[in-house]
């Protein structure tokens, strides 16, 4: 069972559902042109679920109702809303790679790239 106090409570519902860092959102505006990155989930990988990531003109779609836009940059897909709540986004430059990184808090475990993860 979680107890919290009732500021505790207003805090978490007023909080963001996913956190990007600065590194992060700048890195989403150079890729999407205008637009929006997307956020969805779906089963594969080694680990039980993997992270898809896409690029969206628009913040409505025929096929999803994506949620409103965080930052005014990345659109979730509902059904990922579930598996990333409290995430954090960055974006890694790395020796030979750069990446955006999904550091989740529900996840039970992860692959050693970060592209998928269980619960």
């Amino acid at each position: 069972m979680f107890i919290c106090t009732f500021s505790e409570m207003i805090r978490i519902l007023n909080s963001p559902m996913v956190r990007l860092t600065d590194k992060a959102k700048q890195y989403m505006q150079s890729v999407s042109n205008g637009g929006y990155v997307t956020l969805g989930v779906k089963g594969g990988g080694c680990s039980g679920f993997q992270y898809v990531w896409g690029l969206s003109e628009k913040a409505t779609h025929e096929r999803i109702q994506w949620s409103d836009p965080i930052e005014n940059i990345l659109l979730l897909d509902p059904m990922a809303e579930m598996y990333v709540t409290g995430s954090e986004i960055d974006y890694v430059e790395e020796l030979g790679a750069s990446f955006l990184k999904l550091v989740n808090p529900t996840a039970t475990s992860q692959c050693g790239c970060g592209e998928s993860f269980g619960v």
